[in-house]
């Protein structure tokens, strides 16, 4: 293993603060529709965490919540052991920045920037140079060598997410979060990409929290919460997708 990612390694694995939490969280949005009521957890660095609920149940509210995009009704978030609602704009934008990846079902790559520029984006809207051997070896734990000098309009799907997955891990975040980051693909690539994102956590101790409503994608998580009505209505730990599948399909049927 490189020092770049022994370093990566050490830093995820001896932070004291969980890389993510929330304390009992509630959203209301105009119109007293309540998308999160009372919701409190934690996620440990080093661990994969699924989300999951049907269409509604607050999934998608409660990871923006967590990542600093919305800010709840009441409650608080924390990433890295930083309130969020403690920090005025700029300083959100920043931890958002630093600290925090993303990785959505479009990609959200710039068309007119190369793979490599793409990637390093985040780094240089902070006005901070890469690490060159941590981009080196993210970049082959990504599978891009290669690729650095295409648009993204000339890679596949698959590689498009990858490239979108090293931009989020630039920074050495404290989390990584996935709002249905293989939703856009077929079903070989984005196996490819939910072994990536295991690979990840295994690999390099990356903490990684995933929305998704693919039972299948959440059974490579560590834990999977299920949501009902703005809640977590259960918690399973080393899921299958038979399980979360019945579970999901009970929740819809209630």
């Amino acid at each position: 293993m490189s020092a770049a990612r022994i370093e990566h390694r050490r830093q995820q694995a001896t932070r004291e603060a969980p890389a993510v939490a929330v304390e009992h969280v509630t959203k209301t949005y105009p119109g007293g529709v309540r998308a999160l009521n009372g919701v409190s957890l934690a996620v440990e660095p080093g661990t994969f965490v699924a989300v999951m609920g049907p269409s509604g149940s607050g999934k998608s509210t409660l990871m923006h919540c967590a990542a600093g995009l919305d800010t709840p009704t009441s409650g608080s978030a924390f990433i890295d052991g930083t309130e969020i609602g403690r920090l005025n704009e700029t300083r959100r934008t920043e931890l958002r920045r630093e600290r925090v990846g993303f990785v959505f079902q479009s990609y959200n790559l710039v068309p007119s920037l190369s793979i490599a520029d793409n990637i390093t984006l985040p780094l240089r809207l902070a006005g901070k140079a890469p690490d060159r051997d941590w981009l080196r070896a993210l970049i082959e734990r990504v599978g891009l060598t290669g690729q650095l000098a295409r648009r993204p309009a000339e890679l596949s799907g698959g590689q498009q997410q990858r490239a979108a997955i090293a931009r989020a891990l630039v920074t050495k975040p404290a989390v990584v979060f996935g709002d249905e980051p293989t939703g856009a693909l077929d079903l070989r690539t984005a196996r490819e990409v939910l072994d990536l994102l295991r690979d990840l956590v295994d690999g390099l101790g990356q903490t990684v929290v995933m929305v998704t409503h693919d039972p299948a994608a959440a059974a490579r998580a560590d834990r999977a919460l299920v949501m009902a009505d703005g809640r977590v209505v259960d918690t399973l730990q080393a899921p299958t997708a038979a399980e979360l599948a019945n579970r999901v399909t009970t929740l819809e049927m209630e």
